[in-house]
C-alpha cells in the first residue's frame, strides 16, 4: 500500500491527465497513452527491449567507472590538504563547463562507438561524485579520527573505518543528483554513430512520424531512470543503516 501510495498513483494521475489532454487536443504528433501502451506491448521484445539494453549498459558503465575514479580521488582530495591544493585549481576549471561539450573530443579519441558515450556518462557522474565525496571529508570533525592516529593507524586503516563509511552516503546522493543529467546527455549522445539506444529509438521514431513508438521510448527511458533511482534507495537502506538521515 505504501508502494502503491508513492509511486503508483501519481503515475496514474499523470495517464489520466495526458489521456485528457489527447482527447480535448486531437493532435496526431499526441498520441494517447492507449495507442502508446499498445505500441509499446506490441513492439517491446521485437524492438524497445534492444534500444533500452543498450541504453542501460552505457548508463551503467558510465556510472561504475564514475564511482570507481571519483569515490577514492574524492577522498584522498578531503583528506590530503596538500593533494587537494594541487588538483582543484584543475577541478575547479574544468567543472562548470557543460559536459556535452566534451562529446565531440570524446568521438575524436574513442570513435563513434559505445565508448564515447560512455565517457560523456563517466565525465558527468565522476565530477559530481569527487566534490561531493571531497566536501563532506573536509567538513568532518577532525576529532572522528584523531584518536586512530594518536594510536599509530594507518591512513588506509582510517579509510576503511572511517572515511568510507562516512563518504558512502554522499557517494550515492551524487549518483542521485547526476542521473537526470546523464539519462539526458545519453539521449542526445545516442543521436549519432549509432543505430541502437533510446535516444536513437525516440528520435528516429519522431522523423518516421511513428508518435505511438516515440512516446514509448520516452516512457521507458523514464522506467530506466525510475528503476536506476529505486536502485540507489535500496543500496542506501540496505547499506548506511548507520545514518538514518541519509
Amino acid at each position: 500500500m505504501k508502494f502503491f501510495k508513492k509511486y503508483v498513483f501519481p503515475i496514474i494521475i499523470i495517464l489520466v491527465i495526458w489521456q485528457i489532454i489527447a482527447i480535448v487536443f486531437k493532435q496526431n504528433f499526441l498520441s494517447s497513452p492507449i495507442e502508446t501502451f499498445r505500441y509499446m506491448i506490441k513492439s517491446f521484445n521485437s524492438q524497445i527491449l534492444l534500444h533500452a539494453y543498450y541504453s542501460v549498459i552505457r548508463i551503467l558503465i558510465g556510472i561504475i567507472i564514475a564511482v570507481v575514479i571519483g569515490f577514492p580521488l574524492g577522498m584522498m582530495l578531503g583528506y590530503y590538504k596538500k593533494f587537494d591544493n594541487s588538483l582543484s585549481p584543475i577541478i575547479y576549471f574544468i567543472y562548470p563547463t557543460p559536459k556535452i561539450a566534451f562529446l565531440p573530443v570524446f568521438m575524436l579519441l574513442f570513435g563513434l562507438g559505445d565508448w564515447a558515450k560512455i565517457a560523456i556518462i563517466s565525465t558527468i557522474v565522476v565530477f559530481q561524485i569527487l566534490i561531493n565525496v571531497r566536501d563532506h571529508i573536509k567538513l568532518m570533525d577532525k576529532k572522528v579520527y584523531y584518536h586512530l592516529i594518536a594510536l599509530q593507524a594507518k591512513d588506509i586503516e582510517i579509510f576503511r573505518h572511517v572515511l568510507i563509511p562516512a563518504a558512502f552516503p554522499k557517494l550515492l546522493s551524487a549518483v542521485r543528483i547526476s542521473l537526470g543529467t546523464s539519462l539526458a546527455v545519453l539521449f542526445f549522445a545516442e543521436n549519432f554513430g549509432t543505430k541502437y539506444g533510446l535516444g536513437f529509438f525516440i528520435t528516429d521514431s519522431m522523423m518516421r512520424i511513428n508518435y505511438p513508438a516515440m512516446y514509448s521510448g520516452i516512457i521507458v527511458l523514464s522506467i530506466v531512470g525510475f528503476l536506476l533511482f529505486l536502485s540507489i534507495d535500496f543500496l542506501q537502506s540496505r547499506f548506511v543503516k548507520w545514518d538514518k538521515k541519509a
